[in-house]
């Protein structure tokens, strides 16, 4: 996560430094590997928050710490991951 937000502070940085700068900054997200690469930065941000949404619901009491409800809310994580991925990748693209 540390190298994906240097790159993203990276992109932002040459979008706002100057007109030319945004330029190049479209430019570069004409290309299909850097949109694979803000896709997978998102998805793993996407990954990331919800489980620590998860995680904090746990430390709250609001879920119950057995196995079974471990695994359960580890699918339900899986599953709001794929979805916000879907829509980061509509986003990109």
């Amino acid at each position: 996560m540390f190298v994906a937000v240097g790159i993203l502070l990276w992109i932002l940085g040459l979008s706002l430094s100057s007109a030319d700068g945004f330029s190049q900054a479209a430019a570069m997200m004409d290309s299909f590997i850097v949109k694979f690469i803000i896709w997978g930065i998102l998805t793993a941000l996407a990954y990331h928050a919800v489980g620590g949404i998860r995680h904090m619901l746990m430390d709250f009491g609001y879920l119950d710490e057995t196995f079974a409800m471990g695994a359960m809310t580890a699918n339900v994580t899986f599953v709001i991951t794929v979805v916000l991925s879907i829509l980061a990748g509509v986003l990109v693209w």
